[in-house]
């Protein structure tokens, strides 16, 4: 369909029409686990399910063969259909009519093609130029830098000569009008008239690519310390729009794409050329604007690839400024499961000045370490002026309050408003001195859990005596926690709201296959299921007065060598439920797997059950290969 335009509102029209399950059940039979579907991979060969469609997220994670994407792609991978032909074939399930081949369009496009070329064109001079001697300051600039000639070519750095007309006079050469060079940006047009002359002169050259890899502009930075622009980017053209194009893509794409199955390691966005270029080298998949604020175009473009990037920005005033436009912008945009984190750099350095200086190893950790939105928006607020007076403390709920009313989505609207609400009392809270002489009220017969129960006027309760359940738990730990089980039940301390779809589940009961873990899942499960609202650090409490305390510490000692992807620090929240859920499965498919290979022992009488027996241990050691995958 040649001349038709495919763009995302066109894509985003028939997604929303179909459910991956039900589009994707037709191949592979699929049942409910929890908030997902899961079946045998189409893939592989496998008899243990690691294939997963989520319709929440319009995606398939298939980690047996390591593949994930949307409907679009699973077509292209099972049926070997062009992405034309996909789009096409689930435009007609879903209804939508295919956009009608437009002439004129069909001519841009071939106008646009041709400006492609002198661009890639002249992206391959650029990249000679700086080799040649004429590149020699540019060569002395980069090394200086800590960038080696060996990375030249993965970011196809160039220069840009000083001369007026030196990429001129090749392309024409070439076969170049001066008017199509104009049109691609690389050449200025004098407003007196005059000749077309190059835009970009003595400059490090910088290619920025779409998403689909092809050169759309270029970024120049001057060698010259007195130039007017120490950066300079490529004008709007037909091909390139500032603000819908980050820097980067391609390179951060790779590096998502080559993540283990089952992670979702960051994605970081960075202010300039040589900080993206920095994250890359450190093994961090990094985009950057072009020399303005995020727009709400690269944002939904950002969302496309990670549910929670990281913007990081430099640690001065200029960082902090920007990311607070940030903030701004993105608020009205969030929705549940697409948000952002916020990472400072330390000491008013970049990304670049920190992998020159301390390693690649310093820079992951540096930018590891993030903020959620919700607590960077608090922070903002409450330190925009002093809180000495109620004025000024009433001025700060006015500020939380209308930060959260300009969140479009309602049910985000009032968690955000929950949330930044709780932190204000929080930092204002006080005991009044009859509180702090008797800080603990009976709760009345009936209410709360159990009649009875001592409760602090600010909602918290106090902790329950010393039971027996933590004294025989702690005597089981000589031989040391599971540690597939123990990511689970740590993560479950965190996040307790995870067992809602488990609480009758015997697998999770029984202590996800540990028997040291069995009481204090238990405790946990029956917490859950009396109060709605039951946060980590009350939970801790509560089971560390059980005398669970030591159970704790080797869950946490347990889980850190687990190497359970949902437990690592840089994972998204939605991403980290997700991936527990999948390990609750495998880990409770293995249990049933152990009983049942162990139930069969005794009864092996003829060839077909030693045939079923062998099926089983078959099944049961591939689950457990898999498992141990996390530590790869």
């Amino acid at each position: 369909m040649s001349g038709v335009r495919i763009d995302e509102r066109f894509l985003d029209e028939i997604k929303s029409r179909l459910r991956p399950s039900d589009v994707i059940g037709r191949t592979v039979k699929l049942r409910r686990q929890g908030r997902e579907f899961v079946g045998l991979s189409p893939f592989t060969k496998e008899r243990t399910p690691s294939f997963y469609v989520n319709d929440d997220k319009g995606q398939f994670f298939d980690f047996s063969s390591g593949k994930t994407g949307d409907l679009i792609t699973f077509l292209q991978e099972t049926e070997r259909l062009s992405f034309m032909e996909a789009v096409e074939r689930l435009a007609a399930e879903a209804g939508v009519p295919m956009p009608a081949p437009d002439p004129q369009a069909a001519q841009r496009e071939k106008v646009r093609q041709g400006l492609t070329e002198w661009l890639e064109m002249a992206a391959a001079w650029f990249e000679g130029e700086l080799r040649r001697p004429v590149g020699r300051e540019a060569r002395d600039y980069l090394a200086r830098r800590g960038l080696p000639e060996a990375e030249w070519s993965r970011f196809r750095l160039g220069y840009a000569p000083a001369g007026r007309t030196a990429l001129k006079d090749y392309l024409v050469a070439k076969g170049a009008r001066p008017a199509e060079l104009v049109e691609a940006g690389l050449l200025i047009a004098p407003e007196d008239g005059g000749a077309p002359y190059d835009r970009f002169r003595d400059r490090i050259i910088f290619p920025i690519a779409e998403g689909r890899g092809r050169i759309v502009s270029f970024g120049g930075r001057a060698m010259d310390p007195k130039a007017r622009a120490k950066y300079l980017n490529g004008p709007e053209t037909s091909l390139f729009h500032k603000g819908h194009v980050l820097y980067g893509l391609g390179e951060a794409r790779k590096i998502l794409g080559a993540a283990p199955a089952g992670e979702t390691p960051p994605l970081i966005v960075v202010e300039g050329y040589m900080d993206a270029i920095a994250c890359h080298r450190a093994g961090l998949a990094a985009v950057a604007p072009l020399g303005t604020a995020l727009t709400e175009e690269q944002m939904e473009l950002l969302w496309r690839l990670h549910p929670e990037p990281t913007l990081s920005f430099d640690g001065d005033r200029a960082g902090r400024q920007a990311a607070f436009r940030a903030m701004d912008r993105a608020l009205p945009l969030l929705k549940p499961g697409k948000s952002f984190r916020f990472s400072m750099v330390e000491g008013g350095k970049d990304a670049d000045d920190v992998l020159r200086e301390h390693g690649a190893q310093a820079l992951r950790q540096q930018l590891a370490r993030t903020t959620p939105f919700v607590e960077a928006l608090f922070a903002r607020e409450r330190e925009a002026e002093p809180l000495d007076t109620p004025e000024r403390k009433a001025g700060l709920k006015a500020r939380l309050r209308q930060a959260a009313g300009q969140i479009a989505d309602k049910d985000l609207q009032q968690a955000y408003r929950q949330d930044l609400f709780e932190r204000f009392d929080e930092l204002f809270r006080k005991e009044t001195p009859a509180a702090q002489a008797r800080p603990w009220t009976s709760s009345p017969p009936g209410e709360g859990r159990g009649g009875g129960r001592w409760r602090r006027r600010d909602g918290w309760e106090a902790p329950a005596p010393p039971t027996a359940l933590g004294k025989a738990a702690a005597g089981q730990l000589a031989r040391g926690l599971e540690p597939g089980a123990a990511a689970l039940a740590a993560y479950a301390r965190r996040h307790p709201q995870i067992l809602d779809d488990h609480l009758e589940d015997a697998f999770a009961s029984e202590g996800f296959g540990e028997p040291a873990l069995k009481d204090l899942v238990k405790e946990i499960i029956r917490l859950r299921l009396e109060t709605d609202h039951l946060d980590t650090d009350s939970l801790t409490r509560h089971l560390a007065s059980c005398g669970f305390n030591a159970l704790l510490t080797d869950i946490d000692r347990a889980a850190a060598t687990s190497g359970a992807p949902f437990m690592k620090p840089d994972v998204s929240l939605e991403a980290a439920n997700s991936q527990w859920s999948q390990a609750f499965a495998r880990l409770s498919r293995l249990a049933a797997l152990d009983k049942a290979i162990d139930a069969a022992k005794g009864h092996l009488r003829g060839r077909s059950d030693m045939e079923a027996f062998e099926r089983l241990k078959g099944e049961r050691d591939a689950l457990r290969r898999a498992t141990r995958e996390w530590n790869d």
